[in-house]
């Protein structure tokens, strides 16, 4: 039996928002067909990143978030309200505003695996950031018959080392010492124009040590570029793999005396491999019961481990969507995990444990009076048997109820069980096949 005890009255600090996305909501459009709006609201997503919102019709498409789709012409004159197209991401802002959920945008272009555009070398750095800088106050500050969303997280570029700097990258078409260089003018410029705001980057691609975010991270502590959070991105097939990830890089920033920048993983999903049938498998595995156990897992090692926010990709329709169905947005298996973490993120305080006991990870929470325990059974190797897991809680204020919901192939977080104790100590007993989700609730009765 695997077992582990949790002593109630240990303090943590914040739960922190590990149960973010990449993209918002669909809303019923014109035809007021098939939508997760109520759905994705229910679940109380803290920030939504926009990140390749482009490739979605149902945001509006081909004209949103981009810089270069924003300002379609570069050579035209970016102090001229009349050359920005608004319009389709002030929809898709407002949807998600709508929902509940902040935006945190992405500066820059979408992916590009095939003709290369938007990801293209900007022909004017300073340009290049005078027009992120009017983008920011249109959302901001009212521009442009814009508004006053007071968007908070305002991040340059994305995944500028992935691939080889050859041109033939997806995300950056230039060398190392071009994107430095458009970093350290825009960061600089942004932070000047908007001191209150956070300024960042890079989304890194590579979560290991690489020469571009050396190269960046060096320009930052040198005073030549300016960063309030930096993010990075990961995909794999076990937690543990993350957390030396996460370490590494928290003691990169440290070593540089840049111990004050929070760190923020904003895309991350199972991943075995990223061509041929490990892809397919991926795919399959990303909308299944254990792609949701890997979310579950994942968020639970964040809050534990030196990470300041937790982004899930993608809420976006999409093949690497494993909380909405594409086309109907019903919710699928991974919807769960981010309604199990909002009765976490409700409570507000963590209790810290031993969050990786015998592939089980779990993350406690409270708010003095109730608790609330997610727990998952992760393991990459699908013929892992099912496990008894026995959880020993100590310093209870009695009496309680205990609620327990599951997720597992027949249960979507169905409350299963309700027991009440007056102990304050007391045993719960669970069977966890593996990649089922079990939701512990403890109310002050």
């Amino acid at each position: 039996m695997t077992e582990f005890k949790i002593n109630l009255l240990e303090k943590g600090g914040k739960i922190k928002p590990m149960n973010c996305v990449n993209n918002g909501p669909i809303d019923g459009g014109v035809r007021n067909s098939y939508n997760n709006f109520d759905t994705y609201k229910a679940a109380c997503i803290p920030f939504a990143r926009n990140h390749d919102a482009s490739f979605c019709a149902s945001y509006g498409g081909e004209h949103i978030v981009d810089v270069h789709r924003i300002f379609r012409n570069f050579d035209a004159d970016e102090t001229n309200p009349e050359n920005y197209i608004f319009e389709p991401t002030d929809k898709y802002i407002a949807t998600t505003l709508a929902a509940g959920t902040q935006i945190f945008y992405r500066l820059g272009a979408s992916i590009e695996h095939g003709y290369k555009y938007g990801t293209r070398v900007p022909k004017d750095f300073e340009k290049w950031a005078r027009i992120c800088e009017h983008i920011i106050r249109h959302y901001n500050e009212g521009w442009a018959n814009g508004f006053h969303h007071n968007i908070e997280y305002w991040e340059i570029w994305c995944e500028p080392d992935l691939g080889i700097f050859d041109g033939a990258s997806p995300c950056w078409q230039g060398n190392a010492e071009q994107f430095n260089e458009l970093y350290c003018v825009t960061s600089k410029h942004l932070k000047e124009k908007f001191p209150n705001l956070k300024i960042g980057g890079c989304s890194f691609y590579n979560p290991k040590e690489n020469p571009l975010k050396t190269m960046v991270l060096d320009s930052v502590a040198k005073g030549e570029a300016h960063m309030d959070f930096f993010s990075f991105h990961w995909y794999g097939r076990f937690a543990e793999e993350l957390a030396p990830y996460i370490r590494k890089n928290r003691e990169t920033l440290d070593s540089l005396g840049l111990s004050h920048i929070p760190m923020v993983l904003d895309e991350y999903n199972y991943i075995k491999g990223f061509s041929g049938d490990d892809w397919k498998y991926s795919i399959k595995v990303e909308k299944s019961l254990k792609g949701a156990a890997f979310i579950a897992s994942v968020m639970c090692m964040g809050q534990h481990e030196p990470l300041d926010m937790l982004m899930y990709y993608d809420a976006r329709p999409s093949g690497m969507n494993g909380m909405f169905a594409h086309e109907t947005y019903e919710c699928l298996k991974g919807y769960y995990p981010f309604l199990a973490f909002r009765e976490l993120a409700k409570l507000g305080t963590h209790i810290p444990t031993e969050y990786a006991v015998d592939s089980i990870y779990n993350c406690c929470a409270t708010d003095g009076d109730n608790y609330a325990l997610m727990l998952t059974h992760f393991n990459d190797d699908d013929s892992t048997q099912a496990k008894n897991v026995k959880v020993n809680f100590e310093n209870c204020t009695s009496p309680v109820k205990v609620s327990i919901s599951i997720l597992d192939k027949e249960h979507n977080l169905e409350l299963t069980k309700e027991e009440y104790f007056t102990a304050d100590k007391f045993s719960v007993i669970l069977e966890m096949p593996l990649f089922t989700t079990i939701l512990i609730k403890i109310e002050k009765q």
